[in-house]
C-alpha cells in the first residue's frame, strides 16, 4: 500500500488503487471484476465472509446452516492476484485527501473508491425495540431468530411437562415485505410439518403465525394478481395478514397495533422485525446530502455530487431510472457493482464511461414448501404463483450462490429436507432467556442462572421483561411437578 505523502505526489498512478468497502453483492461483484484489471484492490469488510441474504431467513429458521449461504471473502477472491481482503471497520472518509481511516487507526489511500456497504434495520425511531423484535440482516441476527424461535418451543414443552400447560405459540411478523413473508410462511412449515413429531406435551401445528403490514397490501413492490396470490397462499399455510395496521408498541409478550382508543393488543411469544431498512452510515461521512433513509444520491455513473472517482453501489445508493426508485436488492446491486469496474477500466482505457441501467430480471418470494410468486421479466413476461413459481424460486437461488460448494450443499440439504422432513439445523445457541416469556408463562420459570452469552445480540438486563412484582417472587413455586421432584 502506498502511503499518503507518496500517493499525493503521484498524479497519475499507472496502476490505481481502488478501494471497496463492503464485500455484499455490490462490493463482491465490483472486487471480482476488478481482479481482472490493471489495478491494485483492497477490499475491507467488518467480516470475514460474504452472505448471500436471500437465504438468511432459512438460516433463522432453521432450515438451513450459516455456512450452507456463506463463504470467506478472501476465498472468493483467492484467484485474483491483484487483490488484498482486510478485516477491519471504516470510522471517516476523507474525499480530499483520497483516503478511509480504520478503527485499527490504518490510512488506507484510494484512486477509486467503490462504496457497497448495504442497510440495516430502521425502527422508525423506536431503537429501543430491536432487543424485543430483532431484524434479518446478518448471520448473526439469523442465528438470533433461531435461538427465539426454537426457544419457544423448547420453554413451551418444559412448561407443559412441569405444570400441564403452556403459553400460547404466538408469533408476530412486523412488515409485510418479502422477508416478513417468506419468514410467516418458513415458521408455518417447520411448526406444522418439520417439528409436529418431535415434541410430545405440545401441538407445534398450533403455533399462530401474525404477518401485520403498515400498508394496504402484503408484498407491496409486486403486481396486484401476485399480491392476491401470496395472501392465498399464506391463508393456505394458516398465517394470518393483517394489512393498513401500523405496530405503535413492542412489548415483552405482546405488540400494540393502532393508537387509542381503536388500539389492538396481540400476545406475541416471539415477535420478529422486518418493516423497514435504512442505509450504512458510511454515506454520512462522505459529508454529503442523504435521502430519508441514509442513501446517497448518485448520478447515472453511481457518483454522489462533484466526486467523479467514488461510487456508491447496492442499497447505500439512492438510484432512480425512468422516474422510479431502483430496488435495494441483490440484483441492482450486483449490477452496478460490476458496472462501477467497468466505468473504472473506461477510464484507464481513456473510453467514455457508459451509464448504469438496471436490468430487471423480475422478483421472486417464497411462501413456504410448494409455494412462492413470481414476477418474470425475464427471459419473457410471466406471473407465476404456486409449484412452478417455487421450483422458480429455488432454481435461481440455487444458481447465485457464492460457490460451487455451496450450491451442492444447499441443494443436497433442500433435497434431504424436502424428501424426508428433516429436522435441518435447529440449533439454539446463546442464552435461554425469552423477552416476555414470564409475561405469557402460567407458571413461574427461574431465570436461567449463569453467565449470558455476550456474543449475542439478545443480552439484555433480566428485569427487561418483568414486572416489579415478579422480580420479587422469582423462588421456584412449590407447587410446580419439577420444585416437588427436587425436594423429594
Amino acid at each position: 500500500m502506498t502511503s499518503t505523502n507518496e500517493q499525493s505526489a503521484v498524479k497519475t498512478p499507472a496502476r490505481p488503487r481502488v478501494v471497496v468497502l463492503g464485500a455484499g453483492f455490490a462490493g463482491l461483484n465490483a472486487a471480482l471484476a476488478l481482479g481482472d484489471m490493471a489495478v491494485d484492490v483492497t477490499v475491507i469488510d467488518r467480516r470475514n465472509h460474504h452472505t448471500f441474504q436471500p437465504l438468511l431467513y432459512q438460516v433463522a429458521v432453521g432450515v438451513l446452516s450459516p455456512a450452507d449461504i456463506s463463504k470467506p471473502i478472501r476465498t472468493v477472491l483467492r484467484h485474483k492476484k491483484n487483490t488484498e481482503v482486510l478485516m477491519d471497520e471504516v470510522v471517516g472518509i476523507d474525499t480530499a485527501q483520497q483516503y478511509v481511516q480504520l478503527r485499527s487507526n490504518a490510512k488506507i489511500d484510494y484512486d477509486y473508491l467503490v462504496l457497497g456497504t448495504g442497510s440495516t434495520h430502521s425502527y422508525f425511531g423506536n431503537d429501543s425495540w430491536a432487543k424485543l423484535a430483532p431484524g434479518l440482516k446478518t448471520l448473526e441476527d439469523a442465528r438470533e431468530m433461531r435461538r427465539r424461535i426454537m426457544l419457544a418451543y423448547e420453554l413451551a414443552e418444559r412448561e407443559a411437562v412441569e405444570t400441564g400447560l403452556h403459553p400460547p405459540l404466538n408469533f408476530v411478523i412486523v412488515g409485510g415485505g418479502p422477508t416478513g413473508v417468506e419468514l410467516a410462511g418458513a415458521i408455518r412449515d417447520i411448526a406444522s410439518l418439520y417439528m409436529r413429531e418431535d415434541y410430545r406435551h405440545i401441538d407445534t401445528t398450533k403455533s399462530r403465525v401474525l404477518l401485520i403490514e403498515g400498508g394496504p397490501h402484503i408484498l407491496p413492490s409486486y403486481p396486484a394478481d401476485l399480491q392476491k396470490k401470496a395472501v392465498e397462499q399464506l391463508n393456505e399455510l394458516g398465517v394470518e395478514s393483517l394489512t393498513s395496521k401500523v405496530v405503535t408498541d413492542i412489548q415483552p409478550g405482546y405488540v400494540i397495533v393502532g393508537k387509542a382508543p381503536n388500539s389492538e393488543r396481540f400476545e406475541s411469544l416471539v415477535t420478529l422485525w422486518a418493516a423497514g431498512v435504512q442505509a450504512s452510515p458510511l454515506g454520512k461521512m462522505l459529508g454529503l446530502p442523504v435521502n430519508r433513509r441514509g442513501a446517497v444520491t448518485v448520478d447515472q455513473y453511481l457518483n454522489p455530487p462533484g466526486l467523479r472517482n467514488v461510487f456508491i453501489c447496492g442499497d447505500l445508493a439512492d438510484v432512480t431510472e425512468n422516474g422510479k426508485p431502483i430496488p435495494g436488492v441483490a440484483q441492482p446491486a450486483m449490477q452496478m457493482g460490476t458496472q462501477a469496474a467497468h466505468m473504472i477500466e473506461a477510464d484507464m482505457e481513456g473510453r467514455p464511461r457508459k451509464p448504469f441501467h438496471y436490468f430487471d430480471k423480475g422478483d421472486m418470494a417464497t411462501i413456504g414448501r410448494n409455494r412462492a410468486v413470481a414476477d418474470v421479466k425475464w427471459p419473457f413476461n410471466a406471473h407465476w404463483s404456486g409449484f412452478i413459481a417455487w421450483v422458480t424460486w429455488l432454481t435461481v437461488h440455487i444458481f447465485f450462490l457464492v460457490g460451487f460448494r455451496n450450491r451442492i450443499l444447499v441443494m443436497v440439504q433442500w433435497a434431504w429436507t424436502y424428501l424426508t422432513l428433516g429436522h435441518g439445523a435447529r440449533l439454539i445457541m446463546g442464552n435461554q432467556r425469552l423477552p416476555g416469556w414470564n409475561a405469557l408463562a402460567p407458571g413461574r420459570i427461574p431465570l436461567q442462572q449463569g453467565p449470558l452469552d455476550l456474543a449475542s445480540p439478545a443480552h439484555f438486563d433480566p428485569a427487561d421483561d418483568l414486572s416489579p412484582q415478579q422480580v420479587a417472587t422469582q423462588l421456584p413455586n412449590p407447587d410446580r411437578k419439577a420444585s416437588q421432584k427436587a425436594s423429594a
